[in-house]
């Protein structure tokens, strides 16, 4: 693995390592305040429960769209590589099995890291505003 993939998976690391962290305390801010609220909840409630729901769809179409641009970036930088080879394949420098290993390795971290920075973020976000939130 070369250097900037990496850093690459220390990001994805970094950013799981938050998440794994950051969503229990979403989700336990936002049971304990769907308990408290009961049949009736007010309407911060409603507005928080609501919320909840959209910021999904958001960061997850989002996560997804940037997953897609990402994929169709590697198939393209994989297909020129290919190419490559296939054209020239007397050049000096050209793709060895080794090479197209690790530059299909690196596609997938960044493809993961793409799809994962949207909902990690969010995550993160929520988390920070709900430790500063009151249930009641």
């Amino acid at each position: 693995m070369g250097p900037r993939s990496t850093r690459k998976a220390k990001s994805i690391a970094t950013k799981a390592a938050e998440l794994a962290f950051a969503a229990p305390q979403v989700v336990a801010h936002r049971v304990a305040r769907m308990a408290m609220s009961g049949a009736v909840p007010t309407e911060r409630d409603k507005r928080e429960f609501q919320l909840m729901v959209k910021e999904k769809e958001v960061a997850f179409s989002q996560a997804f769209t940037a997953m897609a641009k990402q994929s169709a970036v590697a198939q393209q930088a994989l297909a020129a590589s290919m190419f490559r080879s296939f054209w020239s394949p007397s050049l000096k420098g050209k793709s060895s099995p080794v090479a197209v290993v690790l530059q299909m390795q690196s596609a997938a971290i960044g493809i993961l890291n793409k799809g994962m920075a949207p909902v990690h973020q969010k995550a993160v976000a929520n988390a920070k505003r709900l430790a500063k939130t009151r249930l009641k």
